[in-house]
């Protein structure tokens, strides 16, 4: 099939949307997602404060397209360490912890506008959840080979409760993993994963807000022995 044939009008929209983003992106690397502010972007590009409203209705509009980039950015960098993982699953663990880590380092104020709070009153669309899913999904391929130890049984037991409940988490996971709802692993996969991701995060958040600074260890370190210890509670070899 033919590629599809824009017009000289949509390409220029496009071309004015993704300048837009890119300026506020460097305004928020500069002063954090409230230094955003449409109308100084309007200046940059050339615009008039109303024109700008064409191509992004209001502020919050514009971020919620800069938090989609943002999940994509980071599950393409994730997806491609699940792609390319030809090790056992401990060491794909540490290596897809490790791939998100360095995403996040390189591109603090990316990571803060999915991860925080980046202005008050705003609210992710909901389509992010399946973004963030994405980027776990790698994740939850790893942990659906481990078993289970008695130290995390009880968080097993509390996520098999959760993915036999929704039926949004049941079809993610078994387009990761395979797995049905009522599997015994899938309880464990998604234990794993959870339990991964509060590590991730416990890291990558310190060290992006540099509370790491002058302790004398590097962040990947650190994270590499976190997970080190998750994987051996969940029989990862």
């Amino acid at each position: 099939m033919a590629a599809e044939t824009r017009s000289p009008r949509a390409r220029y929209r496009e071309q004015t949307r993704a300048e837009i983003k890119e300026i506020a992106l460097r305004h928020m690397a500069e002063g954090g997602a409230q230094g955003v502010a449409l109308t100084r972007i309007a200046k940059e590009v050339g615009l008039s404060g109303p024109a700008l409203y064409r191509y992004f209705s209001s502020r919050d509009d514009l971020l919620n397209d800069l938090v989609r980039d943002a999940y994509d950015d980071v599950a393409a960098a994730v997806g491609r360490v699940g792609a390319d993982a030809q090790a056992g699953p401990r060491l794909a663990l540490c290596a897809l912890g490790g791939a998100y880590l360095d995403w996040a380092v390189a591109q603090p104020h990316r990571y803060l506008l999915i991860q925080g709070s980046p202005v008050p009153g705003y609210a992710a669309p909901p389509d992010t959840v399946q973004r963030a899913r994405a980027v776990m999904g790698p994740f939850v391929k790893v942990f659906a080979q481990g078993e289970a130890t008695e130290a995390v049984r009880p968080v097993v037991a509390e996520m098999e409760g959760w993915v036999r409940k929704d039926p949004a988490v049941a079809d993610w996971l078994h387009a990761y993993t395979g797995l049905a709802a009522d599997d015994a692993h899938a309880g464990t996969a998604l234990a794993g994963t959870v339990l991964a991701w509060s590590q991730l995060h416990g890291t990558a958040g310190l060290e992006v807000s540099g509370q790491y600074s002058g302790m004398g260890h590097q962040a990947r370190t650190l994270l590499n022995a976190q997970l080190d210890m998750l994987a051996e509670a969940f029989g990862l070899r």
